[in-house]
């Protein structure tokens, strides 16, 4: 159990000293500080978070509006890479908001999940 939480310790500071280097670079790069540089990384974080529930948000009502869907469907609806799509699915899916109908290939399709 130390074993593993030392590991956990260190491996969140390399982490961090990763990121700080980043942000140096990148400060070096713009002429800006440290700082803004961390921060610009944050919000960016922040914005690719909320893009991504955004478009998860712009599946399910997709799924709402037409039942059963493939991801393909999914994919074309969203502009995302079928991986993306999948993804998207997958988290719906252990979110407890969508199904998987079928197990692999072509007849895969989703649909929204009914809760009693």
């Amino acid at each position: 159990m130390t074993l593993i939480l030392i590991s956990i310790i260190i491996f969140l500071a390399a982490a961090v000293v990763a990121l700080v280097v980043f942000a140096r670079k990148e400060a070096g790069k713009h002429g800006t500080s440290v700082k803004e540089e961390f921060v610009g990384i944050c919000a960016s974080a922040i914005e690719t978070a909320s893009q991504k529930e955004a478009r998860k948000e712009s599946a399910l009502a997709y799924l709402r509006s037409r039942g059963e869907l493939s991801n393909s469907e999914i994919r074309k609806a969203l502009g995302v890479s079928s991986r993306t799509a999948v993804r998207y699915l997958d988290e719906l899916e252990a979110e407890g908001k969508v199904e998987q109908v079928g197990k692999i290939g072509h007849t895969v399709t989703y649909r929204l999940k009914h809760t009693a």
